[in-house]
């Protein structure tokens, strides 16, 4: 068995994040992660939440790190990743009722955050909801001066990077039928977002 990746901050997170999913996906049966890291989340998420069939997925460089967390999970409501970059990829309109992604917008140029945006209306049913998770600026400012000082980190590993205002996401929701109805303080001064896609 191949080693298992493993992020610090995916486990101390994965705890507040969960206390929030079994609310927010109580209702819901498939669910795309846009972006699985190591699959630590994944693998958690699932096997707390088997009502849920969990999708994982990832560019095609990180597979073998979420490969060996489901298959170490023994789960089968866990499934293996798809190769799913959110710059090309295309996903079956309707086809999952939640989605779920987390520290993916800072890290993304925005042309990616659009497209992502863009995927996940299409792929979402009606009333569906998208849960974001991560740090986000809100009527122009950041929460703390640590996020601040994160944001010109990102700026200067990549101009294309950097913490989102939510406003902004907002607006990219809208155009896809999302509509914001839930914004949650986390711990580490990040949120969780929750968008939810109209009904027709």
């Amino acid at each position: 068995m191949a080693d298992k990746p493993f992020s610090d901050y995916a486990e101390r997170n994965s705890g507040p994040i969960l206390d929030i999913l079994v609310t927010e996906f109580a209702a819901a049966s498939r669910v795309l992660e846009i972006g699985s890291g190591t699959g630590q989340h994944a693998a958690r998420f699932a096997a707390a939440l088997p009502h849920l069939h969990w999708q994982t997925s990832d560019l095609v460089e990180n597979h073998a790190g979420i490969h060996a967390w489901v298959n170490d999970s023994g789960l089968s409501n866990l499934k293996s990743p798809l190769a799913l970059d959110v710059r090309t990829a295309d996903i079956a309109a309707s086809s999952f009722d939640a989605v779920y992604s987390a520290n993916t917008s800072h890290i993304m140029g925005m042309p990616a955050v659009e497209r992502m945006f863009d995927l996940v209306g299409a792929a979402l049913t009606e009333q569906g909801l998208f849960c974001l998770y991560g740090p986000f600026r809100q009527a122009g400012e950041f929460n703390t001066q640590s996020n601040a000082d994160f944001h010109e980190n990102l700026r200067t590993r990549d101009p294309e990077m950097g913490i989102r205002h939510i406003e902004v996401l907002d607006e990219l929701g809208s155009l896809n039928k999302l509509h914001r109805i839930r914004m949650y303080a986390m711990p580490a001064n990040n949120h969780l977002a929750v968008w939810q896609k109209e009904a027709n």
